[in-house]
């Protein structure tokens, strides 16, 4: 089904090299402010106290934080858990402040708002368990890119392989950038939030590379230079870039704007990563891709599997199985 059909080919290797510094200067800016200014971890990486309350009735969580950010602990997480009358509250470690002074003042400041709070249950989780925690979210990081990059490479010729890795790579770090210049929270639901878009921008780059293969192997399009055929598979794509990523980011935006403090930064994390991530897609691999040289030669398919596609299409039975 095609809602969007472009009857002309749209003319995007025209500006592939101004797409491509455009690129360049961003996952620059990225790196730069991921060294001078860094990511802004929440307690889950650098340790606090965790402090679980129960109400007689739903709590007001933005009663909560107001009240806690009276206090000084603005960066507190505030979310309902197994019930809406139970509360969890994370603080971030404070210097020359135990654990249970924190506590204190938590449940102090809440008691002031509402009389009726109780504490059900308090824990400290200490830098070095968060230390362990930012370890291995790095890890599972390192892992998909290394997936991914393992398969783009059986998948692809080389020159789309790289092209893809690059790409993908170039989202990861532009939100990354986005987070530390503004010094938004990085919590293990944004660490998911990335790494749910590497999957998704490479699911992406996969479709508009196949789309190139199958163009680049059509006997029709045997005058069309390299850029045309970029063009053509591209635009061929395109109704369902639009229809697929426009649902996609229609239901993130929701999250974002509906989904409460809970779920902001999860929310933003994906909303910037899909944007650039069709971005890089269609714009960043694809130009990288021509830039490399890739050719009709390239994609061309052997004589023995020439052979064996012509088989398949001789036999009664081809097509006629899933």
């Amino acid at each position: 089904m095609e809602f969007f059909r472009f009857k002309k080919d749209v003319n995007f290797m025209k500006y592939a090299l101004v797409f491509n510094a455009v690129s360049i200067l961003t996952f620059i800016l990225a790196v730069f402010f991921l060294f001078t200014r860094g990511l802004h971890f929440s307690i889950e990486f650098t340790g606090g106290t965790s402090v679980e309350t129960r109400y007689s009735q739903p709590a007001d969580l933005d009663s909560i934080r107001n009240s806690l950010g009276s206090i000084g602990y603005k960066d507190a997480q505030v979310q309902n858990f197994g019930a809406p009358e139970k509360v969890m509250i994370r603080v971030p470690l404070k210097k020359d402040v135990t654990s249970e002074e924190q506590t204190k003042q938590v449940m102090g400041a809440l008691q002031a708002a509402s009389p009726d709070v109780k504490l059900e249950r308090n824990e400290f989780v200490g830098p070095q368990i968060g230390q362990e925690l930012a370890t291995s979210g790095l890890m599972a990081l390192l892992f998909v890119c290394v997936g991914i990059v393992i398969y783009l490479s059986f998948r692809f010729e080389w020159k789309f392989a790289v092209a893809g890795i690059l790409a993908n790579l170039h989202d990861v770090v532009i939100i990354l950038g986005f987070f530390a210049f503004f010094q938004w929270e990085f919590s293990l639901s944004v660490l998911a939030a990335v790494l749910a878009i590497l999957g998704y921008s490479v699911n992406e780059s996969v479709v508009i590379f196949d789309r190139i293969r199958e163009v680049f192997r059509d006997n029709r399009t045997r005058g069309m230079s390299v850029a045309q055929v970029m063009n053509h598979a591209i635009t061929s794509t395109m109704s369902r870039t639009i229809i697929t990523h426009g649902s996609t980011e229609m239901m993130v935006l929701s999250m974002l704007i509906f989904g409460g403090p809970t779920l902001h930064y999860f929310a933003l994390a994906l909303t910037i990563g899909i944007v650039f991530g069709v971005y890089s897609s269609v714009f960043v691999a694809a130009a990288l891709a021509m830039w490399f040289g890739v050719s009709r030669k390239d994609l061309e398919l052997s004589a023995e599997d020439l052979a064996l596609r012509n088989a398949d299409r001789r036999d009664p039975n081809f097509g006629a199985q899933i």
